[in-house]
């Protein structure tokens, strides 16, 4: 059965007063709207209204407010990309104005992460939840119920990554500080969303069949009988504890109240949320399991009682905590049909025939592939595509077992969820394979070279390591690492020294001011379209990896190789907190615009303009962006220059280079 929804909290920093933008009349009529059950159609022109009115009346304190506001609405309409923005703002804004160490800065960055949990971005989210959880310390008192939301919230992405003793121990630490805090926990409807969660991870995660149901059942219970007694059944928040009780009657056979109570929660989401959304479409999608199964065992009216629960065809396996799409299509990522593949056959094959070793096995996503870079798309599905996934063994565990495990993971079905696995090409075949089980150090080997990331005082290792194949090998997702050990030598590749980052930065200027600030307008001026075309191909290179070096990889990751540099680069851009954000859109017209500027000629026909206004815009537009570099370079401390040629900017860079190996200085 697709995953139950569960209840996420939010939370909204303070704002200053303001004279023309009323923050509190704001946040009156954004309830009002929630009250009425009309947020589907009159919230957003609510926010968006609010955001330029606080933007006019400069009420950024205010504009806050309205940002976080705005997160919680697209996160529940599951509208994950046209939060990415949202997110980036609020965060930008936020640390504008100085926020860092206060209570505003630590709510807006739990809303960011729980934002960037539900778009499915993991690895951004925890980073943003670590964060929380330090700012949290010194901002927060113990008792406060924004820090039980942020545990709350963390525990989601904790389950969703297979991590469920630590999902348990963040849900209970926030059950500990609600109830600690509640002056009534009876009518307390966050208790209440926290009990919804730990039902559903101890139905997920139970050892023991009877007992989880049971202790699963309990808490469920609770939860709606907090929401029943609080007198808050017209909460939109209530279909969420409907629809965990419903999760737990289903997993318990009883299809008669778990259609009942899926009936009641998705009339409640339609008419708080709407029809159109991810939690609608996932509620519906268990309904229509529930009632199958409800059919099959020959009980086909759902206001029918049975003499007592009967044992339900359809039982999940093991129910997951956080919102799927409702059906298959076409969108559907490698990323997640590699991981709903490995929870529907993977995990139960290692728990059935491989219990002694699966606490030691990692498993998840990683290495070449469009999907690994969750670029992939329906045109991707014609070579090496399918339901897969990689399994990562220490190496005396793969002696041990590797090859029969191997054998046992071919067997699964090779079918999924509507999909096949494609043919494999030659170079994803023998030890180029792209999944199965490999031993950790021979599969780092097979991407990078190298069974390990080289050490700090190997930068010579590190200068023949392209972006590229650091992109291959810290890619995908990894679902299971319980060991740790996969994850620390895949976190090795990320820990680029800072002394070789720098000295990558200093060559990609130097391509930058060469490619584009001398060759290209030489080339132009020649007439030769063909050279001044591969100038402007080196200069957008070399800027993109800058980008990315830049802002880091430990952060943002590497610039991937060249077929899908500017999709990650769009990614990046989109993402919060980032430098040079406005570079790609700039690259990518400086490429629109290198035909006509390379091959225009005089004019494209009579009275054609020819490629002179072309190359004047691509020229300005080259010129901005070093302008923007030498801007970003300056706020990071690394040169207190002005000089807009950037090949002059390389010695200023170079001098914060500690180590004397001559690989990382230029001549």
């Amino acid at each position: 059965m697709t995953a139950t929804t569960t209840t996420e909290d939010s939370t909204t920093p303070d704002a200053s007063d303001a004279s023309t933008f009323d923050v509190n009349e704001f946040l009156n009529r954004l309830d009002a709207v929630f009250a009425s059950h009309s947020a589907a159609t009159k919230a957003e022109p609510l926010l968006l209204d609010a955001m330029t009115d606080a933007e006019n009346a400069g009420d950024f304190a205010g504009l806050l407010t309205v940002l976080n506001e705005t997160m919680g609405f697209y996160r529940s309409q599951g509208r994950h990309q046209d939060n990415q923005w949202i997110i980036q703002r609020a965060i930008e804004l936020a640390l504008r104005l100085g926020l860092e160490g206060t209570e505003a800065w630590t709510t807006t960055l739990i809303n960011a992460a729980t934002s960037q949990r539900a778009a499915g971005n993991m690895e951004q989210a925890e980073d943003l939840y670590e964060q929380a959880l330090a700012s949290a310390r010194t901002t927060l008192a113990p008792t406060d119920r924004r820090l039980a939301a942020l545990h709350n919230n963390y525990s989601m992405l904790l389950s969703e990554t297979d991590r469920p003793a630590k999902a348990r121990a963040e849900l209970e630490e926030a059950l500990h500080i609600l109830e600690s805090s509640s002056p009534d926990p009876t009518h307390d409807v966050d208790i209440a969303s926290t009990c919804t969660n730990l039902a559903l991870l101890t139905l997920q995660n139970g050892s023991d069949g009877e007992q989880a149901l049971s202790e699963a059942r309990t808490l469920a219970d609770r939860a709606l009988a907090i929401y029943r007694d609080a007198h808050a059944e017209h909460s939109a928040h209530f279909a969420s504890a409907l629809a965990g009780a419903a999760q737990v009657s289903f997993a318990a056979g009883d299809a008669v109240a778990a259609v009942r109570d899926y009936e009641r929660a998705l009339a409640i989401i339609a008419e708080c949320y709407g029809e159109h959304t991810e939690y609608y479409a996932v509620t519906a999608q268990n309904l229509a399991e529930a009632r199958a199964a409800l059919a099959a065992q020959g009980t086909p009216d759902s206001t029918r009682t049975p003499e007592g629960p009967q044992p339900s065809p359809a039982q999940p396996s093991a129910p997951h905590r956080h919102v799927e799409p409702a059906a298959h299509t076409a969108q559907m990522s490698g990323l997640q049909l590699a991981r709903d593949y490995w929870l529907a056959y993977g995990k139960p094959m290692l728990a059935e025939r491989y219990a002694e070793f699966a606490p030691r096995i990692a498993v998840g996503l990683v290495g070449h592939g469009s999907e690994c870079y969750g670029f992939d798309d329906a045109l991707s599905h014609d070579h090496d595509f399918g339901p897969r996934f990689c399994m990562w063994l220490t190496a005396s565990d793969y002696a041990r077992i590797g090859e029969q495990l191997q054998a046992d993971y071919e067997s699964l079905p090779a079918q999924f969820n509507g999909f096949a696995r494609t043919g494999a090409t030659p170079r994803a075949q023998g030890t180029g394979r792209r999944s199965g089980v490999f031993e950790i150090g021979e599969f780092f080997t097979s991407v990078t070279g190298y069974p390990t990331a080289p050490g700090e005082d190997e930068p010579h290792l590190w200068m023949m390591l392209d972006e590229a194949t650091l992109a291959a090998a810290t890619n995908g997702r990894v679902f299971a690492d319980a060991l740790g050990a996969f994850s620390k030598t895949r976190q090795s590749f990320k820990l680029m020294p800072d002394d070789v980052r720098l000295a990558l930065v200093s060559k990609r200027l130097g391509m930058i001011a060469q490619a584009g600030q001398y060759n290209l307008p030489r080339m132009l001026q020649r007439g030769d379209g063909a050279a001044a075309w591969l100038c402007v191909s080196e200069f957008a290179d070399a800027v993109s990896s800058l980008v990315f070096l830049i802002n880091n990889p430990v952060t943002v990751g590497y610039a991937p190789y060249y077929k899908w540099r500017f999709a990650a680069l769009r990614a990046l851009s989109a993402r919060a907190g980032m430098r040079l954000t406005g570079v790609c859109a700039q690259l990518e017209q400086v490429l629109r615009l290198a035909s006509a500027a390379c091959f225009g000629g005089a004019g494209f026909g009579e009275g054609g303009a020819g490629a002179a206004p072309n190359v004047r815009e691509v020229q300005r537009i080259v010129g901005d962006i070093c302008a923007q570099i030498v801007q970003t370079l300056q706020g990071l401390g690394l040169t207190p220059s002005d000089e807009d040629f950037l090949e002059w900017q390389r010695p200023y860079i170079e001098a914060h280079i500690t180590s004397d190996a001559a690989c990382l200085h230029s001549l």
